[in-house]
């Protein structure tokens, strides 16, 4: 094949635009000079320490057992890799925590069991394929044995407050039937009627000796300690976030009794002062645009007041 001088200067552009390029890309990853786009040393992976002991409600994982020791190293891993999903949990508790932390005190529970809402949904009004529905994930045949109300017009799963003290009481019952919290918690996933039945078909004297079949369950109580260590220990993980970018709880509001029908909450909203957008977020239990209420009970709305 025969090169013309025009194919020759064509190939020697495009070697020397490689060669820039080339050079651009090493300089980048080396230091690049002032104002060059650099590598920092502060980000890095790096294996998990679990040189130091945890616990779920006060109870302590057996960390001299390889089992539980490799177990909740996968967890950790997880979760301190899975940096989209931790960061946004962490801003959300800053709205959601404030809520769950008092209703817990209140109740006589321990403070770790708000962790069991971020493995749950991640803190967010979350629907799983199976139906569950809210930050603590009830289904409805469990949201109706604990008293919150589920129908067309009102779904109380997104009532925070409702469905945390509804929480409150499961969790109550279950460490009472299973002896353990981490027990409770893994009947929270996985059902306290399986969990009960394992214990004594296997002969298991803790969670830690269970061999289930669902993986999920077994993973479980792993996981919310896994949250739990890095979300108390952010910076241990080289996470920053700014005080400023957490999200804020929504406290100004106004309380607005019904006590019958609403034939539109955009109408509602527009007599309150607010829209139909705000008056969701601030109640987001109120699952249609209409209210029905035969029964005349009686509903506490949130009314933003901006």
């Amino acid at each position: 094949m025969t090169w013309t001088s025009k194919t020759r200067t064509l190939l020697i552009v495009n070697v020397l635009l490689a060669a820039a390029l080339i050079g651009i890309f090493v300089s980048s990853f080396s230091g690049g000079g002032e104002g060059g786009i650099s590598m920092s040393p502060e980000q890095r992976v790096r294996s998990i320490s679990l040189d130091k002991d945890f616990n779920f409600c006060g109870e302590k994982f057996p960390m001299d057992n390889w089992d539980v020791r490799q177990r909740l190293d996968a967890e950790l891993m997880r979760n301190v890799y899975f940096h989209s999903q931790t960061i946004i949990t962490v801003k959300r508790a800053n709205a959601i925590f404030p809520i769950i932390e008092p209703i817990l005190k209140s109740e006589g529970l321990p403070d770790d069991l708000k962790y069991l809402a971020a493995a749950e949904s991640a803190l967010s009004n979350a629907i799983s394929p199976a139906g569950a529905k809210g930050v603590w994930q009830f289904m409805k045949s469990a949201a109706d044995g604990y008293g919150l109300e589920v129908n067309s017009e009102v779904d109380e799963r997104y009532d925070l407050e409702k469905a945390t003290r509804a929480a409150c009481k499961y969790m109550k019952k279950e460490k009472e039937r299973l002896g353990s919290w981490i027990l409770a918690a893994a009947a929270y996933n996985g059902g306290p009627g399986r969990i009960e039945d394992e214990m004594a078909n296997q002969r298991a004297k803790s969670f830690f000796d269970l061999n289930l079949a669902a993986d999920e369950t077994m993973r479980y109580p792993f996981r919310i300690v896994a949250i739990k260590e890095v979300m108390e220990n952010l910076a241990d993980y080289d996470y920053t976030i700014e005080k400023d970018h957490l999200y804020e709880p929504k406290t100004d509001y106004k309380i607005v009794t019904v006590d019958g029908p609403i034939a539109n909450w955009g109408d509602f909203a527009i007599e309150h002062g607010t829209s139909y957008r705000m008056l969701k977020l601030y109640n987001p239990w109120l699952i249609s645009s209409k209210l029905t209420n035969r029964e005349k009970r009686l509903y506490q709305i949130r009314v933003p007041n901006k």
